[in-house]
């Protein structure tokens, strides 16, 4: 008389397909968000320059 089956876990090797589009989602997570902060950093650098324009601020410190 055998012993009994244990239903064991078989182990694949990595899923090329499923690699791949774990990937693609990641990338496109990053650069998104990379995307995001650099829209960020040029709304801010164009605010700095447009009051610059106008005058209302000023990089040289003033006399005193």
């Amino acid at each position: 008389m055998a012993g009994p089956r244990i239903a064991h876990a078989t182990l694949k090797g990595p899923s090329v397909v499923k690699e791949i589009c774990i990937a693609t989602v990641l990338g496109l997570a990053a650069g998104s968000v990379w995307k995001m902060h650099h829209w960020n950093e040029q709304r801010k650098v164009r605010a700095f320059y447009d009051l610059l324009e106008k005058g209302e601020i000023s990089v040289i410190a003033q006399e005193e």
